[in-house]
């Protein structure tokens, strides 16, 4: 089916659960935009993996759509066509990780420009601003992007870029996409880039809110199967488009065929994954939420939650992701976690396992002290990545392992 066949319906919807209604069509989009077996000669239902490094062309500089797999390959193109229509974007792009995307996006600035940036943001993103993007004199200022009026203050004459995560890793935080976009958009030139990982295309679609670009780690939750490392863009503007494009190929942060097939393949149950992932991590935080050893959860479909009206207001719900505050420090939370019999303790989110980490020792001990002690990155603070198994044996094993502490 082509993207035109394809309708969004109401985005305005409100459904039961008090979040925003998901259109009809997503699912649809999922498994048949660019998906056309009639464009392969022998006519594939599953889009085939092209592997050459190299096309044959007509005539000198005369190609038929591919020239050098760096520049271009069909199994990628098959993958970022259909990107592109899961955030009701115009184009897509496809790069070796979610920190090649955030790389490439910094490559399009200048030495003098200024970033305006989330307080709370995955620790490589932290790292890669504080450690390469600022030794280039691109001057970095890292703002709670939940408090416009802070948004508003950081804007300086020569700002290019805002860099929003939300909801935020590891502390859960949900800023106004809406209104941060508005509030950016008065000054002239200033894109803001919406890094979407944690909810995915089907749970929030950051373009529809008035965002130049929304990115991801594939890595995650539209991969969604913990064996592939890949990051994408998606915008509307052409001219956008034409300019990460280029610096794609000159910078050759390109992932390889066979991962865009896996995440092509991923993509197809997507939106089965994402209702999984949404209704296993409600039961789990409220769970939590009523537990003694528990003594703060951060989850924004619970009420309890400071943003859980706004959350409500521009996603289609939560996934799989929450932290939430183990009363104590580092031994009490370590016991827990080495308790752990189903959850597995490792870094990443977004597979179909169900995963526990500590973000003070592991995902963020990039993070300058001073800058965990303030946001509230404790040695007590626990993120869990709750997976696709039955919930009852998920909030079992969190139950026997708090009996540890």
């Amino acid at each position: 089916m082509s993207a035109d066949k394809v309708t969004n319906g109401s985005e305005r919807a409100i459904g039961d659960d008090g979040f925003r209604a998901q259109p009809k069509g997503f699912a649809t989009k999922a498994i048949h935009v660019a998906q056309d077996p009639e464009q392969w000669k022998s006519m594939a239902v599953v889009p085939p993996i092209s592997m050459s490094t190299t096309f044959k062309q007509h005539g000198p500089a005369q190609h038929a759509g591919f020239e050098y797999g760096r520049s271009g390959n069909p199994t990628r193109d098959v993958l970022e066509r259909c990107l592109a229509s899961l955030d009701n974007g115009k184009y897509g792009l496809t790069f070796s990780s979610g920190l090649g995307v955030t790389t490439t996006i910094i490559t399009m600035l200048s030495a003098g420009d200024h970033v305006v940036a989330g307080d709370d943001l995955y620790g490589g993103t932290n790292r890669l601003l504080r450690q390469v993007a600022m030794k280039m004199n691109i001057a970095v200022d890292f703002v709670d992007t939940t408090d416009l009026a802070k948004v508003e203050a950081a804007i300086k004459p020569n700002t290019k870029l805002f860099w929003l995560e939300t909801p935020t890793n590891p502390l859960l935080k949900v800023a106004d996409i809406e209104a941060v976009c508005k509030i950016a958009h008065k000054f002239p030139g200033v894109m803001v880039v919406v890094d979407n990982t944690f909810l995915s295309a089907y749970l929030q679609r950051p373009l529809d809110l008035g965002a130049d670009v929304v990115m991801y780690s594939l890595t995650k939750y539209m991969n969604g199967h913990s064996d592939v490392i890949m990051g994408a863009a998606v915008m509307n503007d052409e001219a956008l488009y034409e300019r990460l494009k280029f610096l794609q190929n000159a910078a050759g942060i390109v992932p390889s065929p066979f991962d865009c097939y896996l995440v092509n393949r991923s993509l197809k149950t997507l939106a089965l994954r994402m209702e999984r992932h949404k209704s296993n991590s409600l039961a789990v935080a409220k769970f939590l939420e009523a537990h003694s050893k528990v003594e703060r959860v951060l989850h924004p479909g619970l009420p309890s939650h400071p943003q859980h009206e706004l959350a409500k207001k521009q996603t289609y719900g939560h996934s799989g992701i929450m932290s939430f505050y183990i009363k104590g420090g580092l031994d009490e939370s370590s016991a827990f976690l080495k308790a752990l019999q189903v959850f597995t303790l490792a870094e990443s989110l977004g597979g179909y396992e169900s995963l526990a980490e500590l973000p003070s020792v592991m995902t963020h001990a990039s993070v300058p002290a001073e800058q965990r002690a303030q946001l509230g990155i404790t040695d007590g603070l626990v993120r869990i990545s709750v997976g696709l198994e039955d919930v009852d044996d998920l909030i079992v094993d969190l139950k026997q392992a708090l009996e540890k502490v």
